[in-house]
């Protein structure tokens, strides 16, 4: 892979768009930002099952990350101030934290603002799925 470094969330979730749309307007994301129901999954080396799990981050160089490795990686990739938080949540004991915290969010999306009951829902069953 080469080009721009991919950011790929889960576009049917209120909650995950909301978070990438503050990310795109705060932070000096240099990547293209993309719903995983519209990228091309094995182009990026991932699966839409993964996809579905956690927010991913594609690399230049095609390695995949996701959840908060994710997150940190793509601050990181921001540069500036941003590279601090991004490298320290990478980092033990903070980046076991940092997962934990992902997860708790992550599972509860549908309480989040922004989240809706389809957020809980598996992908194959929430409004407007390909039947």
């Amino acid at each position: 892979m080469s080009g721009r470094p991919v950011l790929v969330y889960d576009g049917d979730c209120g909650f995950c768009t909301s978070s990438v749309r503050f990310l795109e307007r705060h932070v000096p994301v240099r990547a293209q930002v993309v719903a995983y129901q519209f990228a091309d999954l094995d182009a990026l080396g991932t699966t839409a099952e993964r996809a579905r799990h956690e927010v991913l981050w594609v690399d230049r160089a095609g390695r995949v990350s996701g959840g908060a490795d994710a997150i940190g990686r793509m601050l990181t990739a921001a540069g500036g101030l941003w590279r601090v938080p991004g490298i320290v949540m990478r980092v033990p004991p903070v980046s076991w934290a940092a997962h934990a915290v992902y997860r708790l969010v992550a599972n509860n999306r549908h309480r989040m603002p922004g989240g809706t009951a389809a957020c809980m829902l598996p992908a194959d069953r929430r409004p407007g799925a390909p039947t």
